[in-house]
């Protein structure tokens, strides 16, 4: 085995895993300082923040200890470093709270399918359970390479479950998403941009697991899979972070005026509009509040307009921790009140009367 395809890709691998661990303690900083979510979701990433970075420093470790310590020490180079069997106890850590609170999301989009969350969690604990068999019998009985080459196909079989798993919730996410028809055209426009995310975000741990299962099936007397394998758990606390820090931006375009078509320059609003006109020598003054029109009279001929527009808008929203946000009964004009809303709401409407006369 040459240095190149081994050591080499393992070096690669915590350099880019030390980027993307950069990238992750700036979106964890924006995430605590703009998002006023409850302890329990900020409870898991912060969890997955310090199983994050005790990844990171394992295999920091574990490259300084054969390149740096037992540089010019061939022998040692045959031999396993504790470290560098720990750090995939911690992957799995890392990966079972993203994928966990995923699937929680498609269990309240599919309104509590059973089925389908429980197809998406069995790829999940199938996948940790895997993860910990791998690191516990590592720890206790493999010494050399050659040793950790015996559990090969529990390699593989945890990589396949991570981009099953991947595929999996990011399909039923965009399917569940899809489904959901509302009759405003902003509402549109934001179940199109979760769907953009969700598949963006998935798409990318998707690509690192496949990759990570590639090469351990193509090249697996060397360390090309643990260059993918070193990086997958920063995609994944860097998914879960894009997300959460991207539902305001989300929601505000959910915001403003609402019409059932796509032509946004016809919307109007109705908020404290007044109009005054005159019928000869008669001077009517017309109101028109956020619910209808009153009696306006054309110059004249005194004949009378009478113009009724009653929407009512209903809108329920599930949130991380599983409740159900009130129901809000708002005007057309209406923007989202729970600033505590997630990046994947559940929007179901129900509109009311719509009269012109």
């Amino acid at each position: 085995m040459s240095l190149d395809s081994t050591f080499g890709a393992a070096y690669i691998g915590v350099v880019v895993a030390g980027i993307l661990h950069g990238v992750t303690c700036v979106q964890a900083l924006y995430y605590y300082l703009h998002q006023t979510d409850g302890w329990g979701l900020k409870g898991i990433v912060t969890a997955v923040m310090v199983f994050d970075t005790i990844h990171q420093a394992l295999i920091s470790h574990t490259v300084y200890s054969y390149l740096i310590s037992n540089y010019f020490n061939p022998p040692a180079l045959s031999k396993t470093v504790w470290s560098l069997l720990l750090e995939v106890l911690f992957n799995g850590f890392t990966a079972l709270l993203v994928q966990g609170f995923l699937a929680m999301r498609v269990w309240h989009l599919s309104s509590r399918n059973i089925w389908l969350t429980g197809l998406v969690s069995s790829f999940v604990i199938g996948e940790f359970g895997c993860v910990v068999v791998f690191a516990v019998y590592a720890l206790t009985h493999v010494r050399t390479f050659e040793e950790l080459g015996a559990l090969k196909a529990l390699s593989i079989t945890v990589n396949a479950l991570a981009a099953g798993g991947d595929i999996t919730i990011t399909t039923a996410l965009v399917c569940l998403l899809a489904q959901s028809r509302p009759r405003f055209a902003n509402s549109r426009r934001m179940i199109k941009m979760l769907i953009i995310y969700s598949i963006n975000t998935g798409l990318i741990t998707t690509l690192c697991a496949i990759a990570s299962l590639v090469s351990i099936l193509a090249w697996g007397h060397t360390f090309i899979y643990i260059t993918f394998f070193f990086c997958i758990g920063r995609l994944y606390s860097n998914s879960l972070l894009a997300t959460l820090n991207a539902r305001k931006r989300i929601r505000a375009s959910g915001e403003g005026v609402n019409t059932t078509s796509d032509n946004q320059g016809m919307g109007f609003s109705l908020k404290d509009i007044s109009t005054q006109s005159k019928a000869g020598t008669l001077g009517t003054k017309t109101s028109i509040g956020r619910v209808g029109l009153g009696s306006a009279f054309s110059g004249g001929g005194l004949h009378p307009t009478n113009i009724s527009i009653n929407i009512d808008t209903t809108k329920e929203f599930a949130t991380d921790d599983g409740s159900m946000a009130n129901n809000e009964k708002d005007n057309v004009d209406s923007g989202w009140s729970k600033d505590s809303l997630t990046f994947q709401e559940m929007i179901h409407e129900k509109t009311g009367s719509k009269e012109v006369v």
